[in-house]
């Protein structure tokens, strides 16, 4: 069975940091785009941030010089490191797949979905 497993989500004063992690069971991210989205409550689901296999990246603006997306390709990990959080970043986020080395972070275009990790900024 193809999943997703995410980790790391928590709750954090507002100028913290949280690291999440995402890990594929039933395949590996050769070849895939992996992307970072979260919803916050009442809104839609937003993209925040995504990589390729190749290493690319891209940082939705409210995030940009805050959080960084990274690979491990020994542990077969994407992560996303949020620090200096605001309370603004409360959301559920969700780490998704797609295959293909596009870079979006478009919802529809992914196919694979975590469970959802919750992470609360406090003010």
């Amino acid at each position: 069975e193809v999943q997703l497993v995410e980790s790391g989500g928590g709750l954090v004063q507002a100028g913290g940091s949280l690291r999440l992690s995402c890990a594929p069971s039933g395949f590996t991210f050769d070849d895939y785009t992996i992307g970072w989205f979260r919803q916050a409550p009442g809104k839609d689901r937003e993209g925040v941030s995504c990589i390729t296999n190749d290493g690319d990246t891209f940082l939705a603006h409210s995030v940009v010089g805050r959080f960084t997306i990274f690979g491990d390709d020994a542990k077969n990990t994407v992560y996303l490191q949020m620090n200096s959080l605001k309370p603004e970043d409360t959301g559920i986020y969700y780490c998704a797949a797609k295959r293909g080395l596009r870079l979006t972070v478009i919802a529809s275009r992914y196919e694979y979905w975590g469970q959802g990790s919750q992470v609360t900024v406090s003010s």
